[in-house]
C-alpha cells in the first residue's frame, strides 16, 4: 500500500467491476485495495483501515447491509454502497443502516470519482473540526454525556451505540439548543449537500436516537418546520 495516499477499499465480488473501479481510481491517486467477499472485506477493513469503502449490497457469503452494520459499529469510516437496487426505498434502507451514499449500477466512473472525492471532503472538513483544540469536546443530552473527541455517548455508565451519521446528528442538534432546523438543512449539513437520498433518512435518522437515548422530550418535531433541541431545565 503506498504511503501517504489515500485508501479505498471495494468489497465487490464481480472481479470486473472491482477491477474496473480499482484502474480508475488507481490513476486519480488512491491507493486501492479489493476484497470479493464479504469476510474478506472484513479482514482487509481491520488490515488497511482505509479512508473510504465501496460496498456491493449483493455479495456471495453475506449480505452487504449486514457488512455495512458491522463496518460502522467498529469502524468511523464513510461507507459508498454499489447496487443494482435502484428504487426509493432500497436506497432509504441503505442510507439508514449507516452507508453515506448510494451509487446504483450500471454506473458511470466518472459519477463513482466525483462521489468518491466528495465523500472524502467532506467527512476530512468534519475530522478537522472536530481536532481543533478549542473545540469542548464533552457534550450532554438528558442523562447522556457525548464525548465529540473519542465520539462516544455514555448513558447512566453505560455506552449507546450510534452509527457514524446518528452520532454527528446529535451533536449537530446539541451543539445548537433551541435552534429549529429544517429537514433538508440538518440532510446537507450532516449527509452534504450533494446527497442523493430524501429527507426521511433524517426522520429515521432521529427516530432511532429518541428510542436509543429515550430523548423525545429533548429532541422536538416542529410540525411543517423539522427539528430542534431542547435541554432540560434544572
Amino acid at each position: 500500500m503506498d504511503e501517504g495516499k489515500l485508501r479505498i477499499l471495494v468489497i465487490e465480488d464481480e472481479k470486473p467491476i472491482a477491477d474496473i473501479l480499482a484502474y480508475d481510481l488507481g490513476k486519480s491517486g488512491y491507493a486501492v485495495s479489493c476484497a470479493y467477499t464479504g469476510a474478506e472485506g472484513m479482514n482487509l477493513a481491520e488490515s488497511v483501515r482505509p479512508n473510504l469503502i465501496l460496498l456491493d449490497w449483493m455479495l456471495p457469503d453475506l449480505s452487504g447491509v449486514d457488512i455495512l452494520k458491522l463496518l460502522t459499529e467498529r469502524y468511523d469510516t464513510p461507507v459508498i454502497m454499489l447496487t443494482a437496487r435502484g428504487n426509493i426505498d432500497d436506497k432509504v434502507y441503505g442510507l439508514s443502516c449507516g452507508a453515506d451514499d448510494y451509487i446504483t449500477k450500471p454506473f458511470d466512473l466518472r459519477e463513482v470519482n466525483m462521489r468518491v472525492q466528495a465523500i472524502l471532503r467532506r467527512f476530512k472538513k468534519s475530522g478537522t473540526k472536530t481536532d481543533k483544540k478549542e473545540d469542548i469536546h464533552i457534550k450532554q443530552i438528558k442523562d447522556a454525556v457525548i464525548n465529540t473527541q473519542e465520539r462516544t455517548v455514555i448513558q447512566c455508565g453505560s455506552p449507546v451505540e450510534l452509527t457514524p451519521k446518528e452520532f454527528d446528528l446529535l451533536v449537530w442538534l446539541v451543539s445548537h439548543p433551541r435552534f429549529v432546523f429544517t429537514r433538508n438543512r440538518l440532510l446537507g449539513e450532516i449527509w452534504g449537500y450533494d446527497f442523493a437520498g430524501d429527507t426521511r433518512t433524517v426522520d429515521m435518522h432521529i427516530q432511532r436516537l429518541r428510542k436509543k437515548l429515550n430523548a423525545g422530550e429533548s429532541i422536538i418535531t416542529v410540525f411543517g418546520v423539522g427539528y430542534k433541541y431542547v435541554p432540560e431545565r434544572n
